[in-house]
Order: structure tokens, then C-alpha cells, then sequence
């Protein structure tokens, strides 16, 4: 039994190897692309749209509401990247009902890329917003003492946003193919079921926890001191 898609070794000649981590992720961003091209290619402001252009429109709608509701923010700036990732895991773990597809989300080096895209994404999204001193000052907060912790803590959630990930998904796909050898045909379909759910809850943790950084970073932190500092408008003068 293959833990990993890493080791499921499709072509190979001399030092170049294609594993079914790549394959099936070529797979799935062919399939994103293609199915965006299809889509707006005839994207139209009438009320009489297609079917497809109004599931479109019904997926960024509902994306741009959970980022302003997460970040209280413009979802703007934010969407495409946060919207990418989901996307991109949903599909990932939506395609594991196709026969002899392994999600590459459960290779531990596809979770990692997607978290090290995260790790860096905080930190630009953050310059971008309140600019390069700024940023970096949150670092030294409440002391320059604690400048090598914070830098720990960032490492550590992304290594957690790529553990929580590969976790999940693998261990879904362990325990089907445990199942397929033990039991009938009936309780493996229910658990794949569960694992489509599983799947689609991890690519919404995923893209939330993405946000939750992203917001912590653009977000402005004045001092509570600075804020006392400011008159009230109900102030007399």
C-alpha cells in the first residue's frame, strides 16, 4: 500500500522522475485553467446567463464574503491568491472519487509548497499594506528580545498549515484502502463520501488559516497607549 503519491513512480529516465504527485497536480491546475478559459471566455452582464457563469459568480461571491467577514477588508487585493488555494485543494481532494487518483494535497511536499506559498504571501501582503518599517516592527513587539520567538512562530504555523493538511488527507486514504481489503464494497464507498467531505472541509481550513495570517499582517496595530493618546470627538476642547 502506497502511503504517499510520492513513491507511485510513473516515468523515469535517468535523473528526471515523474511521480504521481506531479502528474496528478499537472492534472488538477490543466484542469483549472482549462475550466476558467471555458468559463469566462463568454462572460456576459445580462441577466440571461449561463449555468456555469452563474455557479462563477455564486463561488467568488461567496469567497469574497468569507475573506471581508475574516479579514475586515477589502477582499480586493486578497482574492485571487486565497481563492487560488482553495480552488486548487478542492479540486485536489474532489478528484479522489476518480479510480486510481491519488490527491497529490496528500504528498507531504505538495502540502509544504502550498505552506511555504502562504509563508511567503503574509509577509508581502503585509509590506504592500503598511510598508517595509512597518511590517517588520510587529517583529519587534513588545521587545527586540523577542524578535528570534516571533520569527519561530511564523515558521512553526507554517510547518502546521502543511502537517494539518497532509494529515488529513493522507490518513483519509489510508484508512479507504485498509477497508477496501477487509471489508465489502459498501463501507468503502461511504467512507469515500466522507473523505469528499473531509476533503472539501480541509480546502476551506486551508484558505481560512491563509487569510487568518494574511489579515493579521495587513491589519494596523496601533499601541493601546497611542490609541488612549487620541482626543475623543465627544471631548470637549
Amino acid at each position: 500500500m502506497n502511503i504517499s503519491p510520492d513513491s507511485i513512480v510513473l516515468w523515469h529516465w535517468g535523473p528526471m522522475v515523474v511521480n504521481a504527485t506531479i502528474a496528478w497536480t499537472w492534472l488538477v491546475m490543466t484542469l483549472l485553467t482549462l475550466g476558467a478559459w471555458l468559463i469566462t471566455r463568454h462572460l456576459t452582464d445580462d441577466t440571461r446567463m449561463t449555468r456555469w457563469q452563474n455557479l462563477l459568480e455564486v463561488i467568488v461571491t461567496g469567497m469574497r464574503d468569507q475573506i471581508r467577514e475574516v479579514s475586515r477588508q477589502d477582499p480586493g487585493p486578497y482574492l485571487p491568491f486565497v481563492g487560488t488555494l482553495f480552488l486548487f485543494v478542492a479540486t485536489c481532494n474532489l478528484l479522489a472519487i476518480v479510480p486510481g487518483y491519488t490527491p497529490p494535497t496528500g504528498s507531504l511536499s505538495t502540502a509544504t509548497a502550498l505552506a511555504l506559498s502562504v509563508f511567503v504571501a503574509v509577509p508581502l501582503f503585509g509590506i504592500a499594506q503598511q510598508g517595509f518599517a512597518t511590517y517588520f516592527r510587529r517583529y519587534l513587539r513588545p521587545t527586540i528580545l523577542m524578535l528570534p520567538f516571533n520569527i519561530i512562530g511564523e515558521l512553526s504555523r507554517t510547518i502546521a498549515l502543511a502537517v494539518r493538511l497532509y494529515g488529513n488527507i493522507m490518513s483519509g486514504t489510508v484508512i479507504v484502502a485498509i477497508l477496501l481489503s477487509f471489508v465489502p464494497f459498501f463501507v468503502p464507498v461511504l467512507m469515500k463520501l466522507l473523505g469528499l467531505l473531509t476533503g472539501m472541509i480541509q480546502a476551506y481550513i486551508f484558505a481560512v488559516l491563509a487569510m487568518v495570517y494574511i489579515a493579521s499582517a495587513t491589519s494596523s496595530q496601533e499601541p493601546d497607549a497611542d490609541r488612549d493618546s487620541k482626543p475623543s470627538p465627544n471631548t470637549e476642547p
